[in-house]
């Protein structure tokens, strides 16, 4: 699951198209939490959006430090950008999907453009 979170947050970074090379510059930490693995994947990326948006921010990398099916503990290095970067406005539980495939965990999830 950490591998899955870790994955559909840099998917969602692809979405607004190739960022710069540079290195992050600082290191966020954050706590998430849903009522099951589905409400956690949402709440993950909406989180990572938050930081974005609010702090003008983009998030580099992303390490789960802690997890289980209901909360999660993550370090995200970050560096300031530009605000009209980010194109996403939400993500959504349209289509919500998790599951088990031959190779781990596979997601489907809607972002609002």
């Amino acid at each position: 699951m950490a591998g899955l979170l870790e994955n559909a947050a840099r998917a969602m970074q692809a979405v607004d198209g190739p960022r710069s090379a540079r290195q992050p510059t600082a290191t966020e930490e954050i706590e998430v939490g849903g009522v099951d693995r589905e409400s956690l994947l949402v709440n993950w990326l909406n989180e990572i959006l938050y930081l974005e948006q609010t702090h003008r921010l983009i998030c580099v990398r992303f390490h789960i430090t802690e997890l289980d099916d209901h909360h999660l503990r993550a370090r995200i290095e970050t560096r300031k950008c530009d605000p009209s970067q980010t194109h996403i406005k939400a993500v959504t539980f349209h289509n919500l999907q998790i599951r088990e495939v031959s190779e781990g965990l596979e997601a489907e999830v809607v972002l609002d453009v």
